[in-house]
Parts: C-alpha cells; structure tokens; sequence
C-alpha cells in the first residue's frame, strides 16, 4: 500500500510519500531543494505513524545534525526527529531545514501526542541505510528516502 502527500504548485511545501518494503516502511521526500526533500522525508516520517493534518505545529523544537555525506545526514536527521518524539512525547508536523556542508539545522513543529485524536498506527524505531538515497533526479528534484524500522 502506498501514501503520498503533496501540496498542489508550491515549491515551498515539500512533498512526500511511502513505498512498500518488506515489514518494514519506505519514506520519502520530494522537493525542489535538497532541504525541500528532508523536510518531506520527516513528514513522511509523522505520516507513518499518524495523519500528519491531525497534528498541530505550536511547540517548537530544534535539531542539529552532522555527517559526512548527505546520505547519513538524512538518517541522522530522522533518528533526531525519531527521538525527540519519542523523549519529549510529541508528534510533528511541520518542518524547517538548512543545511550547510556536512551539518543540518533543524527545526521541527508540533504538539504532544493525544492518543484519541492523533490515534498513532505503529511506532517508528528508527531509520535505517535500506534504499538509502539523496539525489536530484532527470526532473531536477531533490528526491530522500529510506526505510524505517517500525
């Protein structure tokens, strides 16, 4: 089964969506920067587990994240969103990223889990080096991805 969100003719919202993979789940980002496509990837990362709609962007709470390729940035950048939800208990659904060289700063908004309202699906463990991929494709998109453990 495949979901995708995407915002119709805005360059600045970032798109995403999931591909199948095994038990596990693929999220990917699409946009037309490199920091585009991240922010889209961490939307598919909150749509895994809820409707991302459903989650209000109040608090909040930044991320920082170096490697030494763009490849495991993007990992970096989800484990840090995959842990500051689960330590602070709170959902995401808006994202902001720069990146620089090897380091990413990030911004992410949202407000703590309402298990009633945002009824969580699975729980995201972590993302992993599967299908791992940051590149522009023919169209000129940036295009990140990889596949969570859930």
């Amino acid at each position: 089964m495949s979901y995708a969100g995407t915002n119709v003719e805005s360059s600045m919202q970032p798109n995403w969506e999931h591909f199948p993979h095994e038990a596990d789940m693929g999220v990917r980002g699409i946009g037309s920067t490199k920091e585009a496509a991240f922010e889209g990837a961490a939307l598919a990362l909150t749509a895994v587990i809820t409707d991302p709609a459903e989650v209000m962007p109040t608090q909040p709470v930044t991320v920082a994240c170096e490697a030494p390729d763009d490849e495991l940035l993007l990992v970096d950048w989800l484990n840090a969103l995959v842990y500051e939800m689960a330590t602070r208990k709170m959902l995401f659904s808006r994202f902001a990223v720069r990146l620089n060289d090897h380091g990413l700063q990030g911004t992410a908004w949202g407000e703590p889990v309402d298990v009633a309202r945002h009824q969580p699906a699975v729980e995201v463990k972590g993302a992993t080096y599967t299908e791992l991929s940051v590149k522009q494709d023919e169209q000129g998109r940036w295009i990140a991805q990889c596949v969570v453990d859930v």
